[in-house]
């Protein structure tokens, strides 16, 4: 059964999250992961758009492209503004927030700004943050989903746009921030971790067919490996039937 990139990150990504929980959804796969979630395991889970959006059901074939549109709002339970839905991730509603990104680095930081040294004249100007600064501040959990290229993981992002572990160990504290964090990175590869005490990344799972080897090539600093390596399963037949319904045009499937 062929299964695109997309495919495979929506799938591991709908398994990270767990039922009568909430989740701060960006369009596109993560939406994609989270109304997947609520699907199958997950009936309980309530999922918020950044556009003031609470309790939405993603309706099949009508995946919405914009955190702005009403198809985002079908069944919807709220339909608060926008600062009031970053007012309940302040308050501590929001248990993951669900996010991608360009670069990012060995604690998890994230990079949707500039790419290059210079702020100023980037070689790249890339979207900018939206609310992924908000969702990486406040959000008890964050779950990133991308894929794994060596171009994407970096010792240190050019530019901090959502803040994780910062330098590592208790930093993220210290800056101001006294919970939250990323929890989990999920790629194209496996299923990544980080070090309780030092706060780097580390290997914690394999999607099949790949090996460690595969994992390093692709990473652009060293990465630290669980006790115990699992396999993650793969997407099951009913799992891509269910999503790709969700996205019959493929406009984020591929």
């Amino acid at each position: 059964m062929t299964v695109t990139a997309s495919e495979l990150l929506a799938v591991q990504g709908s398994r990270q999250l767990r039922d009568d929980t909430t989740v701060f959804a960006g369009v596109g796969v993560p939406l994609l992961a989270a109304a997947l979630a609520q699907q199958r395991h997950a009936p309980k889970l309530t999922m918020v758009i950044e556009g003031g959006i609470i309790g939405p059901r993603i309706k099949p074939g009508r995946l919405p492209i914009s955190t702005n549109e009403m198809r985002a709002a079908y069944r919807a339970q709220m339909l608060p503004g926008i600062t009031d839905t970053f007012l309940f991730a302040q308050r501590g509603f929001l248990d993951y927030g669900f996010m991608g990104g360009a670069q990012i680095d060995q604690h998890g930081n994230v990079n949707t700004s500039v790419l290059g040294p210079d702020y100023w004249k980037p070689k790249v100007r890339l979207p900018g943050t939206g609310g992924a600064n908000d969702i990486a501040s406040l959000c008890k959990e964050v779950i990133i989903l991308t894929a794994h290229e060596k171009r994407r993981f970096v010792a240190r992002v050019d530019f901090v746009t959502s803040p994780a572990w910062l330098d590592g160990g208790d930093s993220r504290r210290r800056a101001g921030l006294p919970f939250g964090g990323v929890s989990r990175v999920v790629t194209t590869l496996g299923v990544f971790g980080f070090d309780p005490e030092t706060r780097r990344m580390r290997l914690d799972a394999l999607h099949p067919g790949v090996t460690r080897e595969q994992v390093r090539e692709q990473t652009g600093f060293p990465l630290l490996e669980a006790p115990e390596i699992s396999v993650t399963e793969p997407p099951t037949a009913d799992e891509l039937a269910m999503l790709r319904a969700l996205d019959p045009e493929r406009r984020f499937l591929g």
